[in-house]
């Protein structure tokens, strides 16, 4: 029952873990653009052997960084209700077979073939894929170097009059504020279920239930997150922020060698995943 409420233990995205790893050392905005270009090379891949290699890269991941595999695993559980319907629907209402395709089975409008199986495995891999990718970039990568990261990244739009440093401060806090807000549902929850809230007691897979049970939780959340968003403003301004104004950097981050070598090792092995024909 307690392990229930515990939502922080699921939420991997937004969190950082110090190892002090290659993955750690590796500069944050050639960091950013090979796993961007590596989970392009997730969603392109549509092969059973393509994404058996992309799901073992991705655990071997946590390995490099040194981060305990588990915190991948935990961070799939939320996911695993949307996945599960998303692959129904897929399954369900695939369409009309095409030519060479085999029919395994056919009731009404409902129509199974090897390539709506096909779809529905590849999808629930890509899906995995993809959060164990982010997770291990999150973990690995610090608020500081994220904004940074993306500033660099961005750096070319600031011709057109785009506000680089802003957006990309905008971003690091939202992915930042995942686990606060995680955070602050799990007090709610255990707040309300200490006053006779029904909370915990259905089954994973109960997912009107578990989404009728989180409506009264919606006005709380609300006014906390606008409680801490009114904190951070104040500290902002107290650090003189301005929006718009040109700012320098206390630290000053380098590209080296092995920057430039893990982004040309991910662009080829991205590459290789896309176009290469597998059997299967």
């Amino acid at each position: 029952m307690t392990s229930r409420f515990e939502l922080t233990r699921n939420i991997t995205i937004g969190q950082y873990i110090p190892t002090g790893s290659v993955i750690h050392q590796f500069e944050a905005s050639l960091k950013l653009l090979s796993f961007a270009i590596l989970v392009v090379g997730i969603a392109i891949c549509s092969s059973y052997t393509g994404n058996l290699i992309l799901l073992a890269f991705s655990i071997a991941l946590f390995g490099i960084a040194r981060i305990p595999i588990h915190y991948g695993i935990s961070g799939i559980k939320p996911a695993l209700p949307f996945m599960i319907i998303l692959s129904l629907m897929q399954l369900l209402f695939y369409g009309q077979a095409a030519q060479g395709e085999t029919t395994l089975f056919q009731f009404g409008f409902i129509l199974i073939t090897t390539s709506s199986v096909q779809l529905v495995i590849v999808s629930a891999m890509r899906f995995i894929e993809i959060i164990l990718v982010s997770s291990v970039l999150t973990l690995s990568t610090s608020t500081t170097e994220m904004t940074h990261g993306l500033e660099h990244l961005l750096k070319p739009l600031k011709y057109i009059k785009f506000p680089v440093y802003e957006f990309s401060l905008i971003i690091t806090i939202a992915i930042r504020f995942v686990p606060t807000f995680a955070m602050e549902m799990e007090k709610l929850m255990k707040a309300q279920a200490s006053r006779g809230a029904e909370f915990g007691t259905g089954k994973w897979w109960q997912i009107v239930r578990k989404t009728k049970d989180t409506f009264p939780l919606i006005i709380p959340l609300f006014s906390s997150a606008m409680e801490r968003a009114e904190d951070l403003i104040l500290a902002m301004e107290s650090r003189c922020y301005t929006p718009g104004l040109k700012r320098t950097s206390y630290r000053q981050y380098k590209i080296a060698l092995r920057d430039f070598l893990l982004l040309i090792i991910t662009t080829l092995f991205s590459i290789f995943i896309v176009f290469y024909k597998f059997t299967y």
